[in-house]
């Protein structure tokens, strides 16, 4: 209630306006009606809403129906609980926690945890309750000892004796005097025999009363002077869970934000935002919702770039602000604000664990969305590109759906890590072939594994076309590979997934490198339509090496549907992980907090583009699921490869006896392109990818120089037949 002016001065704002006419202008002190002042009070108008009732009426009506917050406190305000009620508008004859027996279990369970919390919380803290009870015990013993003494003192009448006095009416004085003397006469016998019933009512309590009862008074008499004593804001009980508080959102702060951030203007026809649905909270209880309707012209991606600039007129934090399109119109989009920074929450474990078979032909369960729904991610038919800063989850996300795809017994996996981390080791129990790191080991050069796995998947991708090409209609409709064809052994077509754990060190191997990279883009391309997936990660979107590899390298970032984007250094970073075009849309992963582990960015799954929390399998979690997927393989009889026991025979070629072989009879040598073309149309097998630069440095690594060799007339860099004989002779030699 705003404060009474004095009678004397009635209050005028800067404009001169009076706000507040008095009774009586100039009362007199002993006549003044302090009844009629008092009620007066109600006519009292709030400045601050008369002015800008006055601001609205001078510059047009701004107001949207419904008054602003009050200013915001720390801690926020508390938001309207949601409606317990349905669809319908019926609240439910039965609580939902307590409809079905998983419901009453799960709600005894969740109540004796929070009990047991409570208990354990507060049994730390006793000792301190105790000595604050004794304290304040002590404080109440004084406070209610004073109270009885202005009570036996009859103090509440001193005021009119007073009165009657400063009014010299001896008459009423002394009537009051009497009526004062008799009632302190008679307290103070009352006070008298409470003061012998505990001087001898005590004692004996004391000697008679078992322990538990003398401790049960001890302890309520404690707790009723301790209440007495202590003052309200100095709690002696620490609360050991507190409710949470936040904005309120209403219809008039939106309006606020979105015209502060320039998607609108109040007062501009054809310019004002709408809405398209009342303010409610989300079904979860978790936040508040409305759908939101720009201005003609204003689009969904203008709004998705807003987002900081709404977050601020909403005064809450961009993490706790989302925009979903609506599919009806690109100027409308749901608005939601959580009460609560949702990201900063993990997903939980893996759904996986379970250990049961999955099928790869649907899709795969790859975390929760800001708002709790759930999000899954297609293997078949995609590419995923998976990139991020180092520890921030990276190879978690990419492995979580390589672990769906190995509980499927008829995928078959290829599994090759750059990084060489453990993290991948364990998929030795069911890959078809798996390469871990650069360094040698007993299974040979993890960079000759690497190139002859993608050989082998690019001449079964080929093979794949051609003979789904010939398949009958009824079989292989539209030529495509089909579930009963994959899962035929007798097509020998399984689903096949490829994992590359920072890819980018392939590209950054020397020579080997220009045959990997071409691989990999020709994979990438190609290989999804003839079943065969890719899930790629990388803390090096930006591409390493330099010439041809380099543009290879981002070739093959380029090619990938899905995106996934954890926390990156900068926006361009993050558009290079999320694609062309993400941060001008609002997309950034730059601006996730470092506190998010596994939380990123899902661009290309389907046609909203989510925050996701992925699911969390660990390494105890993935070689437990790798063991049932080990276990499942034996009894569908598909476990192939390496997990198999199998010695994948690797051919090596001989270079120079390939290139010598090429080189036609009569002719003195050949231009590298020559030999190139050669190789690849004679040795597809080996050589379908060569390049001249690729063939020269072979060569010239054996010793054999690069000269020039005319053709028609025109002298390019090539090899001399002599030099490459000599080249043969001096290894035989050796």
């Amino acid at each position: 209630m705003p404060p009474v002016p004095h009678p004397d001065q009635p209050h005028r704002d800067p404009t001169g306006e009076n706000l507040m006419v008095p009774h009586n202008p100039t009362p007199d002190e002993n006549h003044f009606d302090w009844r009629a002042a008092e009620a007066d009070v109600a006519d009292v108008v709030d400045l601050d809403t008369a002015r800008t009732r006055r601001t609205a009426e001078a510059v047009g009506d701004t107001h949207f129906e419904v008054a602003l917050d009050e200013a915001p406190t720390r801690g926020g305000m508390p938001v309207d609980p949601p409606s317990p009620s349905g669809p319908s508008g019926r609240v439910p004859i039965v609580p939902v926690g307590w409809s079905t027996w998983p419901n009453i279990k799960h709600r005894i369970r969740q109540t004796l945890a929070v009990i047991g919390y409570r208990c354990g919380f507060h049994a730390l803290r006793s000792p301190k309750y105790a000595i604050l009870a004794v304290f304040w015990a002590a404080v109440g013993m004084f406070r209610l000892t004073g109270r009885q003494i202005k009570w036996w003192w009859v103090t509440e009448q001193y005021g009119l004796r007073q009165a009657a006095a400063d009014a010299n009416d001896p008459a009423m004085w002394l009537k009051l005097h009497r009526e004062v003397k008799a009632t302190r006469t008679w307290r103070f016998v009352v006070l008298c025999a409470e003061l012998l019933t505990v001087a001898i009512g005590g004692p004996v309590i004391w000697a008679t009363a078992p322990w538990w009862a003398l401790a049960l008074i001890i302890a309520g008499g404690t707790a009723f002077l301790a209440h007495l004593g202590r003052p309200d804001d100095r709690p002696i009980i620490t609360p050991a869970t507190v409710a949470g508080r936040f904005r309120r959102v209403n219809p008039d702060i939106i309006l606020r934000a979105y015209y502060a951030a320039g998607l609108g203007h109040p007062d501009k026809a054809h310019q004002q935002i709408s809405f398209g649905s009342t303010m409610a909270r989300d079904p979860s209880g978790t936040g508040s919702q409305v759908s939101i309707d720009l201005p003609y012209g204003k689009t969904f991606d203008e709004a998705v770039k807003a987002r900081g600039a709404i977050a601020s007129g909403l005064d809450v934090a961009i993490s706790q602000v989302f925009i979903t399109r609506d599919p009806s119109s690109h100027r409308r989009h749901t608005l939601w604000v959580a009460d609560r920074d949702p990201l900063s929450v993990g997903a939980g474990r893996t759904p996986l664990l379970r250990c049961k078979p999955t099928d790869v032909w649907q899709p795969a369960p790859f975390g929760l969305d800001e708002r709790g729904n759930k999000v899954s991610v297609d293997l078949l038919w995609n590419s995923i590109l998976i990139g991020a800063q180092p520890r921030q989850g990276k190879t978690f996300a990419a492995r979580l759906l390589a672990l769906y795809a190995a509980l499927d017994p008829y995928v078959k996996i290829t599994v090759l890590d750059g990084g060489g981390k453990p993290d991948w080791r364990k998929f030795s129990l069911v890959a078809d072939r798996c390469a871990f790191g650069l360094a040698m080991t007993r299974d040979g050069d993890p960079a000759e594994i690497v190139l002859e796995a993608l050989r082998e998947i690019k001449a079964d991708v080929q093979d794949r076309y051609e003979r789904l090409s010939k398949l009958p209609v009824d079989v292989c409709p539209e030529g495509k590979l089909t579930r009963e064809i994959a899962r035929d052994p007798k097509y020998k077509m399984p689903v096949r997934l490829v994992v590359l754990d920072e890819f980018q060190e392939y590209f950054d191997l020397g020579d080997i490198s220009k045959e990997i990279a071409s691989l990999l883009v020709y994979l990438v391309k190609v290989a999804p339509a003839a079943g065969v997936g890719f899930v790629d990660a990388t803390q090096r979107p930006s591409g390493i090496g330099g010439g041809q590899v380099a543009q290879q390298f981002i070739s093959f970032r380029d090619n990938h549907q899905v995106r996934f984007s954890l926390r990156t250094g900068s926006w361009q970073v993050s558009d290079l992980v999320l694609g062309s075009g993400a941060y001008s849309e609002g997309y950034d992963s730059s601006t996730l907090l470092p506190s998010y582990k596994g939380v990123g960015i899902l661009r290309g799954a389907s046609d909203n583009t989510p925050t996701v929390r992925t699911y969390l399998a660990d390494g105890d979690d993935a070689e437990k699921i790798l063991v049932a997927a080990r276990k499942l393989r034996e009894q569908a009889g598909t476990l192939s490869g390496m997990a198999a026991g199998e010695d994948i025979a690797r051919e090596v070629r001989d270079v120079l006896a390939d290139v010598r072989g090429v080189i036609e009879r009569g002719e003195t040598g050949a231009q590298w392109e020559e030999i190139a073309s050669r190789l690849a149309g004679r040795l597809p097998e080996a050589y379908a990818d060569v390049t001249a630069e690729s063939i020269s440095a072979q060569v010239r690594a054996f010793g054999v120089r690069s000269v020039d060799v005319k053709r028609s007339g025109k002298a390019l860099k090539g090899a001399k037949a002599d030099d490459i004989d000599a080249a043969i002779q001096r290894r035989k030699a050796a």
